[in-house]
């Protein structure tokens, strides 16, 4: 026995179940994407915390200092050398396999095997995700960066958080950068020069690193700066294009190592006594790695082992012991030997302060580097490197000494930040960790001391217990932050297949066991289902593209005129709805060139929502007419609008009730339309215009629409029905709750809102009358394939209008502004919710809304009855949410595959919140939907 013959269609039954039926599918979405954003979108909590200087007063440390620890550099110069992978630097000798770009930075190996030399290199590791800006903001801020950092700089590229570069200008160290532009957007006020260099275009080899080579040599001859900062771009971008293996990727090494021969004859030469480089450091590093095909972000082997080169201008290095240096040697290609360590990246930031004397930043996970604190804190030349004297142990000793005091401030820091996150932050560590953190710090506190112990063995049980307290909270940190979870991944993957499964297993149900037409034709699949449902199979395989994502716009708007292309076909079979069809296609250009300029920076709030710069139309911007135009359309738009639906209640016979609200509609139109002018060039000056402008009428429109929509809750719980005629009250209820919802869209959309409207009208009223081409269906599958082509038309209509009203799925393509329209001061919840309706309107939450057109103009629905209209509506709506979990599922498998794509956390994870979030309020409203018209 099917259910339906257990709930009866003419029974109150199969109404709830409708709406049971749309909730239950919305608690199988929202568990398949919380259980897979758990593997994927580990989130941290900012803090707005600050290092000082006299913190250190709390401390148990011993500190005879200023601040934090002695400083032991004068100045400091970083080369970043982007995307430099470990065999680009390390010997060939260290590899099982040589390969063309390896040993191409003799300088680095000559210095790094000269007996008693203060060079040494490192395997640094990277932390993922391994792109660029993430990887800046690691290792100046010491933390773990995530994909979602919740705080206060949410949306906003520059870092805020406490950071080395923050701590360095605060206590008066001048800081210089050239090269890549990420630093300005990271540290956009920190810099005493800054040479910056756009780097989006990878094809640029080489306008970065010349403007990097033009400053860099000779800033090494002045004494203006403290800090310099060199970022090159040309390996990452030779990667990029062409790949590890190509000829243009061993000119730019070779020529790196031609600049670090003229940067260490700069350095060597001035640093002798009383020289500009007495006391200073260089620091040549990457970012990260990168893979043979040049990509990187995730967290293979290649992509976070990157390489790091210290020299220091003092003598050697003191002897250390073998507790503490983690070095590795082999013979070089020559011959000699080469001794090479490690450090993760996570330690770079704590480890620059600590030899500069400054508070380490706020969130810094790290541990102080033994090898390079070592390097930079080598006062006296200690002789051969194979002959310890007493004098070897006693310098030895007193360093051992001053790095278990730098790492109990260490540890200090750490546990300070460990208390104020888990107490300040929903998203904290467990008890047990907690526990296992502070028994771990006290262990290391209270090292026993007996006095048969050197001071050196003391010293060595210091280093050891605070290395273990700093080694496992970056474990449990990393535990919680950087791993993905695959099987959660996994299996929320799995949840939205099987909610795909349901969805069709549901349609097929609706169609055999609900609508029983007569069997007078056979229930043939037609070309026009299928290949309606090839086209969302066509968009949702483009989400496995980088590049298809960035112009999905275009690919919807394409696929959309396909699509139009055959309905004209149809149409001209059938000798039917032709000038409709017509109308459709040529309003598909429009909604095109709207997608074209929401893809410029400087149109991101679309043509008519300023009068901004129109060089790509010819079109002077200060032309009168032009001005005039883009001030005066909107509004006639609006006003066309308003005129519409004011022809509409008085050609049809609405009940009162509808009717008001749409009175209502047109009466907050008239608002908009005046709010508008007041701002406009035209009119702004004019006193009367004065008056209104401000808060009041956003408010005003806001609190019509609130009340529109509460009132038609109302009316449909608790009121009676005055009309018999399904069709008729249908489609009073759907336009009065579009009209209801429509005005707070338009408002928050600018002046773009009432053109994008009108031409979501003009298409929606071009699909319905499209339906009709095929005339009346005999069978429950034609009635299925003439919903499934003209529902996915819908579909592929509203994703057109979210990029044509100018978002793409990037938060820099939130429109912020439109949150505080009608406001001054922020509320998180209303901001939220104006915000999503802004950026969501007229691509999900309209469209859900006037669904029931659909059905209401379809002549089968006529003579039917209501039992046949509500599981019609229950069919439209499994097919729209069928068209939206197929792409959400899509972009879900599509994380999975590029997790560790060098654009995941640039563009696919994006992608996957800004499509969940539409996930969850196209089900919200299709559960608010159902409950309004079929319940």
């Amino acid at each position: 026995m099917t259910i339906l013959q257990k709930f009866p269609c003419n029974s109150t039954n199969m109404k709830w179940w409708a709406l049971l039926m749309f909730m239950g599918i919305t608690l199988v979405h929202v568990l398949g994407i919380l259980i897979f954003t758990r593997g994927f979108l580990l989130t941290r909590t900012e803090l707005s915390e600050y290092s000082k200087c006299s913190d250190i007063q709390t401390s148990p440390c011993n500190n005879d200092d200023t601040c934090w620890t002695k400083p032991a550099l004068d100045r400091l110069v970083i080369i970043v050398f982007d995307a430099l992978r470990f065999d680009f630097v390390a010997p060939s000798s260290f590899f099982e396999e040589k390969k063309p770009w390896m040993d191409k930075f003799h300088v680095m190996h000559r210095l790094a095997t000269q007996q008693g030399a203060s060079a040494q290199i490192f395997k640094a590791i990277a932390d993922p995700p391994t792109t660029s800006l993430q990887r800046l903001k690691g290792l100046t801020t010491g933390g773990l960066p995530t994909f979602i950092d919740v705080g206060n700089s949410f949306g906003a590229p520059a870092i805020l958080e406490d950071n080395l570069i923050h701590q360095l200008v605060h206590n008066g160290k001048r800081v210089v950068m050239m090269g890549d532009d990420t630093w300005i957007q990271l540290f956009p006020d920190h810099f005493n020069t800054s040479f910056p260099f756009p780097s989006f275009n990878v094809k640029d080899l080489d306008t970065v690193d010349n403007g990097c080579i033009e400053h860099l040599l000779p800033s090494l001859y002045r004494d203006d700066w403290d800090v310099l900062i060199a970022h090159f771009l040309g390996v990452d971008h030779a990667g990029h294009i062409f790949g590890v293996h190509s000829a243009s990727m061993i000119d730019k090494l070779e020529q790196y190592n031609g600049i670090l021969e003229r940067v260490v004859e700069a350095m060597e030469t001035q640093s002798e006594p009383g020289g500009l480089h007495e006391n200073s450091l260089l620091l040549v590093m990457g970012d990260h790695g990168q893979t043979l095909n040049g990509d990187h972000g995730g967290g293979t082997a290649e992509e976070v082992e990157t390489a790091m080169f210290a020299m220091s201008t003092k003598k050697p290095t003191p002897y250390l012991p073998l507790e503490v240096d983690n070095s590795y040697c082999r013979s070089n290609v020559e011959g000699k030997n080469l001794c090479i360590s490690s450090i993760q990246q996570l330690d770079f930031s704590v480890t620059v302060a600590a030899l500069f004397g400054i508070p380490f930043p706020f969130g810094s996970l790290g541990k102080i580097n033994p090898e390079l604190h070592a390097l930079a804190t080598a006062v006296h030349n200690l002789g051969s490197s194979d002959s310890v004297n007493a004098q070897n142990r006693s310098e030895t000793e007193d360093w051992m000494e001053i790095y278990a005091n730098s790492l109990c401030i260490n540890s200090w820091q750490v546990k300070r930040y460990i208390d104020v996150y888990s107490g300040s932050s929903v998203i904290g560590f467990s008890d047990n960790d907690l526990k296992d953190i502070s028994d771990l710090y006290e262990e290391a506190n209270k090292i026993p001391y007996h006095p048969s112990h050197s001071s050196l063995s003391k010293s060595k049980l210091k280093i050891d217990a605070y290395s273990k307290f700093l080694t496992s909270v970056a474990g449990i940190a990393r535990s919680k932050w950087t791993e993905f979870n695959l099987t959660m991944m996994i299996t929320g993957f799995s949840i939205m297949l099987a909610s795909i499964f349901g969805h069709i297993f549901l349609i097929k149900w609706l169609v055999k066991d609900g609508l029983r037409f007569s069997s007078c034709s056979s229930p043939v699949i037609s070309f026009e289902m299928i290949f309606a449902y090839i086209v969302v199979f066509i968009r949702s395989c483009s989400f496995l593209s980088n590049s298809f994502i960035l112009e999905e716009g275009k690919v919807g708007s394409f696929l959309l005129a396909t699509t139009a292309i055959l309905q004209l076909r149809y149409a001209l079979m059938k000798k039917k709805m032709i000038l409709e069809a017509i109308l459709f296609i040529l309003l598909i250009p429009i909604v095109s060139f709207g997608i074209q300029l929401g893809q410029f920076k400087q149109a991101v709030n679309s043509l008519f929502l300023k009068v901004s710069d129109s060089w790509m139309l010819g079109i002077n911007s200060e032309s009168y007419i032009w001005i005039n135009t883009v001030e005066v359309l909107p509004i006639l738009v609006l006003i066309i609008l308003a005129c519409l639906l004011f022809k509409g209640i008085c050609q049809r016979s609405f009940i009162g009730i509808f009717k008001l609200v749409i009175v209502g509609t047109i009466f907050s139109y008239m608002l908009i339309a005046m709010y508008w002018a007041s701002d406009s060039h035209l009119l702004s000056q004019h006193a009367a215009f004065g008056v209104i402008r401000g808060n009041v009428i956003p408010r005003v429109v806001y609190t019509v629409s609130l009340l529109q929509v509460l009132f038609l809750a109302i009316i449909h719980l608790f009121g009676s029905e005055k009309t018999t005629v399904w069709k008729e009250k249908l489609v009073g209820k759907a336009l009065a709750m579009l009209c209801s919802w429509s005005s707070t869209v338009i408002l928050l959309s600018g002046k773009q809102g009432s053109i994008v409207a009108l031409a979501s009208v003009l298409g929606g009223w071009c699909i319905i009358r499209l339906m009709s081409i095929e005339g009346d269906p005999k069978n429950g599958m034609a009635v299925t394939a003439s919903y499934s082509s003209h529902t996915i038309l819908w579909n592929l209509l509203a994703v057109c209008l979210f990029f044509c009203t100018g978002h793409w799925c990037a938060f820099d393509g939130l429109r912020y502004a439109s949150a505080f329209i009608g406001f001054d001061e922020f509320n998180l919840i209303r901001q939220a919710v104006l915000l999503t309706i802004e950026t969501f309107g007229f691509s999900h939450i309209l469209p859900i809304i006037g669904l029931p057109f659909l059905v209401a103009y379809q002549h089968r629905a006529a003579d039917k009855g209501t039992e046949g209209h509500v599981l019609q509506l229950c069919l439209v709506y499994l097919i729209y949410g069928l068209t939206i979990v197929i792409g959400v599922t899509f972009t879900i498998l599509c994380v999975i595959i590029q997790r560790r794509h060098l654009m995941v956390w640039g563009l696919f994870a994006p992608k996957f919140v800004f499509d969940v979030v539409a996930l969850f309020l196209s089900d919200l409203f299709i559960c608010l939907a159902s409950f309004y018209y079929i319940v």
